[in-house]
C-alpha cells in the first residue's frame, strides 16, 4: 500500500505529466481558457488514461508478452487509445452536448495526446502490474487535471488584468506555465 501511495503522489505532483515531463501540452494550453472546460477535459483524460492503463496493461501481459511480439506495443497502444477516445467522444456527444461543443477539436486530440501513450509506455517500462499501472494512470490524470484547472483559473483571473500588449495571449500563458512548473518542482522534496 505504501508503494502505491508513493507512486500516486510521485505521478500526480512530483513528476507531473505536463509540468515536469512536458507531455500533453496541446490540450493543456488549448483548453485552459475556462475552468469548466478545463475540468471537463481533465475528466475525459482521467477516463481515457485510466481505461488505457488497464487495457494496455492487460494486452501487454496476456497477449504481447506470451506471443513474444512486444515490438508491436506502440502500435497496439495507439489503436487502443484511439478506440477509447472515440468511445468518450460518442458518450459526450450524446449525454453532455455542452461539454462536447466546448471541448471542440481538442477532444479528438486526446488520441494524439502523448500523455496517454506516455502513461501506457511508462507502465510497461517500469514493469508495473495491471493494478499498479491503473493507479499510476489515475494519479497522472489527477496531476494533469490539477495543472490544467489551476492554469484555467489563472487565465480567467487574467482577463481582468492589464497585461502588456507584447505579453498578451500565448506568451503570458507560457510564462505562467513555466512558473507553475517551478512551483511543482517544490514537490520534489516530498519523495
Amino acid at each position: 500500500m505504501k508503494e502505491l501511495l508513493l507512486i500516486a503522489i510521485g505521478s500526480a505532483f512530483v513528476n507531473n505529466v505536463v509540468l515536469s515531463q512536458f507531455l500533453g501540452l496541446c490540450p493543456f494550453l488549448g483548453v485552459s481558457k475556462k475552468v469548466e472546460t478545463a475540468s471537463g477535459m481533465g475528466g475525459a483524460v482521467l477516463f481515457v488514461i485510466t481505461l488505457a492503463s488497464a487495457v494496455t496493461g492487460a494486452i501487454y501481459q496476456f497477449l504481447l508478452l506470451p506471443l513474444n511480439i512486444t515490438y508491436l506495443q506502440t502500435i497496439v497502444f495507439i489503436l487502443v487509445i484511439a478506440a477509447l477516445v472515440q468511445f468518450v467522444e460518442m458518450f459526450l456527444k450524446k449525454y453532455m452536448k455542452g461539454l462536447y461543443q466546448a471541448l471542440g477539436v481538442y477532444l479528438p486530440l486526446i488520441t494524439t495526446n502523448c500523455a496517454v501513450l506516455g502513461v501506457a509506455l511508462t507502465n510497461v517500462q517500469r514493469s508495473y502490474s495491471i493494478f499498479t499501472g491503473v493507479v499510476n494512470g489515475i494519479a497522472i490524470s489527477i496531476g494533469f487535471t490539477v495543472a490544467i484547472v489551476i492554469l484555467a483559473g489563472i487565465r480567467e483571473k487574467m482577463e481582468y488584468n492589464d497585461v502588456p500588449k507584447s505579453f498578451q495571449g500565448m506568451p503570458i500563458v507560457l510564462i505562467i506555465s513555466g512558473l507553475m512548473a517551478i512551483a511543482f518542482f517544490g514537490f520534489s522534496g516530498l519523495l
